[in-house]
């Protein structure tokens, strides 16, 4: 780092210092337990390294600290393991919220009238298994097209998933139809952005979230280069909301518009002024749709295929199950789920295994608050570790194993929790879109299962290592090598019936343009 960045942040310390010690004087009870810190610096030194598992790092303070421990760095409380009413807010995560412009997204909003106004907007569409209902014909046919395209081409197994699920979040919340067979505009640009965000909105990762005034230093100042990735990253994120948004308002002035989320929102309410409040709610939960929801659908899909991979009596005992309940020459449809309970307990399964934000989004505490003992000052970020949670042997047994019976009840043993109540989060921050991800999930898995055998490339070479998985807000497996073949010929044919059943639609793609 560069003497002038150094100076720069010495006389941003200068204000931590007056506000740490005042803070110091003030608390009456200790904190919870946790590492000793060094002065104003505090405990720097214990946050992750760039590039580890922080779930696998912070696992450690649970079995040295507690159920809840804390650090304190540059004056900043961090608490893992306790979450309240009071504990609803977001952080400034500085880099990611204000430089990028993820405060804009619902996912980092704090508790506020807006964050408010977000959900309410979004809450009809996608608040309830009821309202997501609507959707179960589009969620089947870009599933059975999922399949087609991985007979086609098995090595680009993550992007078919991604151009799954950006087609349906497309189109519920714009009417867009994507490209069909090659790379789609927008789900290339949000794809990007959340690739952007999973790097971004990593606690402890930019100095500027512990060091707020290195903000304010020039793009051009030695050592500054995070100030021209936040612009690039900024710049994108902008594209992923405007671009769609002026897409519908065009449809919409020309008459010729499919219904959507946003179409319905400027049918209700008119299309707002610019820069108005209004435009800001409508604009910004319409980009919350797909950058709340895509990639960790993505991530759950993908985990799956891996599970597969390292788990083939899992496979088969699911298979067993469609064969038996549907017969060979149909694929599971949303009305076929009560009728197989294992391929549900595999979506369950997914994810609590490997939670696809293992850490979570951090919370902050929006007032001082107690547990037992110890003291949580206001502005304390929470940082629940929920690969812990769903890895606790007092509350799964076996839990390094995927096994999906766990959650079956049968006359000797009862059902373990179902887990989806801490991957879609908890209470006010809980995901508005956890029934459209569970479907998509489902019908994922089931129709996988039902015409695919997934197996290792490498054979035992590859259960000997075991599935690893790559840091970040949203953790994807690492690469890892298998093969995907249709289970019979019969079920190839099964496949290759949509494009007879479901003609492909002229994509919107060539009207769209840059937003406003």
């Amino acid at each position: 780092m560069s003497p002038m960045l150094w100076s720069a942040i010495l006389g941003a310390l200068l204000l931590f210092v007056i506000k740490w010690s005042m803070k110091e004087r003030r608390n009456t009870r200790p904190l919870p337990p946790g590492p000793p810190g060094k002065p104003i610096i505090g405990n720097v030194s214990d946050l992750p390294v760039t590039g580890t598992q922080d779930w696998v790092h912070w696992l450690k303070h649970k079995q040295l600290y507690g159920p809840i421990s804390s650090i304190t760095v540059m004056g900043q409380t961090i608490l893992l393991g306790k979450r309240s009413a009071k504990h609803s807010s977001r952080p400034n995560l500085v880099f990611a919220s204000e430089m990028v412009g993820w405060e804009h997204i619902l996912a980092m909003q704090t508790y506020s009238d807006r964050f408010r106004a977000y959900r309410k907007a979004i809450q009809p569409y996608l608040g309830s298994e009821q309202a997501v209902a609507q959707y179960n014909t589009l969620q089947e046919i870009e599933s059975h097209r999922f399949l087609f395209r991985v007979l086609q081409d098995k090595t680009k197994l993550a992007e078919h998933i991604q151009t799954e699920a950006g087609a349906v979040i497309l189109k519920i919340a714009y009417g867009y139809t994507i490209e069909p067979h090659k790379r789609d505009r927008l789900i290339h640009i949000a794809n990007l952005a959340l690739e952007h965000f999973s790097i971004a909105g990593t606690p402890g990762a930019w100095l500027v979230d512990m060091i707020p005034a290195l903000k304010f230093v020039p793009a051009w100042f030695p050592g500054a280069s995070f100030k021209r990735k936040a612009h690039d990253w900024k710049r994108n994120l902008e594209d992923v909301a405007d671009i769609p948004y002026t897409f519908v308002k065009e449809k919409m002035i020309s008459g010729k518009f499919e219904t959507s989320y946003l179409s319905d929102l400027f049918k209700e309410n008119g299309c707002p002024k610019s820069g108005t409040e209004e435009e800001i709610v409508a604009k910004w939960t319409s980009a919350s749709l797909y950058t709340g929801g895509a990639d960790t659908t993505v991530c759950a899909i993908e985990t799956f295929f891996l599970a597969m991979t390292f788990f083939p009596e899992v496979q088969r005992k699911a298979q067993q199950e469609i064969d038996q309940a549907l017969g060979t020459c149909q694929l599971p449809k949303m009305a076929d789920r009560s009728r197989l309970p294992y391929v549900n307990a595999v979506v369950k399964e997914v994810l609590r295994w490997h939670p696809v934000a293992p850490m979570g989004i951090p919370h902050m505490s929006i007032e001082d608050d107690t547990w037992g003992e110890f003291h949580i000052p206001k502005g304390s970020l929470i940082m629940p570790n929920i690969w812990a949670f769903t890895h606790d042997p007092e509350t799964y047994h076996d839990p390094m194993s995927f096994n999906p019976e766990r959650f079956i009840t049968s006359d000797d043993r009862a059902s373990e929790m179902d887990p989806r109540g801490m991957a879609f989060g908890f209470g006010r921050r809980v995901c508005p879109g956890r029934f459209l991800a569970d479907n998509t999930l489902y019908l994922s898995i089931a129709q996988s299962l039902a015409v695919f055998n997934v197996e290792s490339a490498n054979g035992d070479a590859d259960i000997d290592i075991g599935p690893k998985f790559l840091p970040g807000v949203i953790s994807h497996p690492a690469p890892w090598k298998f093969n995907i073949a249709p289970r019979s010929a019969e079920h190839e044919a099964l496949i290759n019936a949509v494009e007879k059943e479901h003609p492909w639609q002229k994509s919107d793609a060539s009207d769209l343009r840059s937003g406003p």
